[in-house]
């Protein structure tokens, strides 16, 4: 059975389009809202989620930070549009290891990070 790989992103197009260039290697669910996404935690613990910054209702970082000490396990990736030095830092000042910026590299960046060869490092 392939890892699973949950999308929490409410642009549902560019969720589809994630998802059809991971459907190969991992199981993917997408989902709009960061409460959905909670609902179906319910059911199972996903390897990898990738969580867009920009959420209606919960924030994707609000997500993490509730998620990030009961799934230990999970790697977690923040994604986003907005590519801002001060935006990473706070990033990096709550615990999020990875951060992609949605722009024409965002699936070689995805990838890279999935497969753990790019982190962060806070010198």
């Amino acid at each position: 059975m392939a890892p699973s790989l949950y999308i929490v992103e409410d642009d549902e197009i560019y969720a589809q389009f994630l998802k059809a260039n991971f459907k190969n290697d991992y199981n993917v669910l997408c989902f709009v809202t960061a409460e959905d996404c909670l609902k179906a935690l319910q059911e199972s613990i996903p390897g990898v989620m990738i969580l867009d910054y920009n959420l209606p209702g919960m924030s994707g970082i609000e997500l993490y930070e509730q998620l990030k000490p009961n799934y230990p396990n999970t790697k977690f990736i923040m994604l986003s549009s907005i590519d801002d030095g001060s935006q990473v830092l706070e990033f990096i000042k709550k615990g999020v290891n990875d951060y992609v910026v949605k722009d024409d590299n965002v699936l070689n960046a995805l990838k890279t990070v999935i497969e753990g060869e790019d982190k962060f490092e806070v010198n």
